[in-house]
């Protein structure tokens, strides 16, 4: 799910045909096995397979290291990390624990690169839409700093419907996940904005490290089981998606099913737009979650309509939602997935930052070469925005007699989410005519 207002999602890909007919072989690092002699026919490409024991494949750190550290930029709640495709410059790939396949965004990469799509495919995911078209490369060389994926296969997504440049305000490539999750033990450390990298019969737990807990791996993303929802009423166990490709702090699949309960106060929201179109739901408070020693409070949580969240061809009722990044970088969080645990390390600091939703009912896409060109996109009803005078199609080129050129698209979501009843002061263009204005925050919910 890609979000509006600085909450981002990209959820559960799923493209299907190919899983059937191709997935099980293209595993290499399981089945050691490669794709050569490429022989395509008129009415479907056939791949001929050798088996390989001398030729590099799968992940691993260069020079025999047994630890790298990698650095990230986290924007608009993502964690974005620098990697090449075979000979590219460096590109802006998105680190995503609920992707099951790299996926490249950027279909100008593959004329750049002289890629060839050895077959076409429907790839579906979360929204009121319908597939989009993509298409499958083999055997392309991923290098993530110290790290090199040897043979690795990209699925390519032909049009530009995520459209996350705009979300985040850089440019980004892609979004890679499970390939990385599976092979190493990897620290996300928030307060650094590092990724550390470990050959997982290196990585040693210990308790200074954090609190355990365990986790299982299903569908190729991380599940956890020891949380908690607590409300006055009950204790409410959870089974959650770990999901560093979402930017909110929880989304919550309240079914009747799963007897979780709907906070009294909600107000209506895009959520986000996910592969398959936009993503409608609702925003509201919740309590408290529990895990382990950790208790975190009066969480932000999103509640996406049931029309918005199914995905074609996959089973989510057996879990009632995912935690994002807004919940997990207030802890430096350690994934080992061929050990099934994750290690949580509170940072001080974060963990007393409290949680805050867009109090401004404006959405903006960053547009321009620099992406400094901030567009109106969305206008909520009755918001301060939309007292404001605001309308979708505006271009805001100052904000607190700060210049757009100055400021990113991240850092005015902050603004807008830090301090009720704090007047925000525009500078606007609508067509030819400039005009002021002033958005007082109100908080909904």
């Amino acid at each position: 799910m890609i979000p509006f207002g600085g909450y981002c999602k990209v959820q559960d890909v799923l493209p299907s045909e190919w899983d059937k007919s191709l997935g099980k072989k293209q595993r290499l690092d399981s089945e050691k096995q490669i794709y050569s002699n490429q022989e395509i026919n008129s009415t479907q490409e056939k791949v001929k397979l050798k088996a390989v024991s001398d030729e590099k494949f799968g992940f691993q750190l260069i020079k025999k290291r047994k630890i790298t550290r990698i650095p990230f930029e986290f924007q608009a709640n993502l964690v974005i990390v620098p990697v090449k495709v075979n000979n590219s410059d460096t590109l802006r790939f998105i680190l995503d624990t609920g992707v099951s396949s790299i996926i490249l965004t950027d279909a100008s990469i593959v004329q750049q690169q002289h890629m060839k799509f050895i077959r076409n495919v429907k790839v579906a995911g979360v929204g009121e839409g319908n597939s989009i078209d993509a298409g499958i490369v083999l055997d392309n060389t991923i290098t993530m700093g110290d790290m090199v994926g040897y043979r690795q296969n990209l699925v390519i997504i032909k049009e530009d419907i995520l459209k996350l440049s705009e979300f985040v305000g850089r440019p980004v490539h892609g979004i890679i996940g499970y390939e990385i999750f599976n092979r190493f033990a990897v620290t996300i450390d928030f307060s650094t904005n590092e990724i550390i990298l470990e050959n997982p019969e290196h990585y040693k737990y210990k308790p200074s490290k954090g609190e355990r807990f365990p986790i299982t791996i299903e569908d190729n993303k991380p599940y956890l089981s020891t949380i908690e929802l607590i409300n006055d009423s009950q204790n409410l166990p959870l089974k959650v998606v770990l999901d560093t490709g979402a930017g909110h702090a929880i989304s919550l699949d309240a079914n009747k099913n799963n007897n979780i309960p709907m906070p009294e106060k909600m107000v209506k929201a895009q959520l986000g737009r996910g592969l398959s179109g936009i993503i409608n739901g609702n925003l509201g408070r919740i309590p408290m979650l529990k895990i382990g020693k950790f208790e975190i409070k009066n969480l932000v949580a999103s509640f996406p309509d049931s029309a918005s969240y199914r995905i074609r061809g996959v089973d989510i009722t057996e879990r009632q939602g995912n935690i994002g990044c807004e919940f997990l970088r207030r802890f430096k969080v350690t994934f080992n997935y061929r050990d099934q645990y994750i290690v949580l390390k509170p940072i001080n600091r974060r963990m007393k930052e409290p949680f805050e939703h867009n109090m401004s009912g404006i959405e903006l896409m960053a547009q321009g070469e620099d992406y400094h060109e901030f567009m109106v996109d969305r206008i909520a009803e009755n918001s301060p925005a939309a007292i404001a005078g605001l309308q979708q199609g505006d271009k805001v080129i100052f904000i607190n007699n700060k210049s757009s050129k100055d400021i990113t698209i991240s850092e005015i979501y902050k603004i807008f989410q830090k301090g009720e009843g704090k007047p925000i002061n525009l500078m606007v263009k609508r067509g030819k005519d400039v005009f002021f204005t002033t958005i007082n925050l109100k908080r909904l919910i």
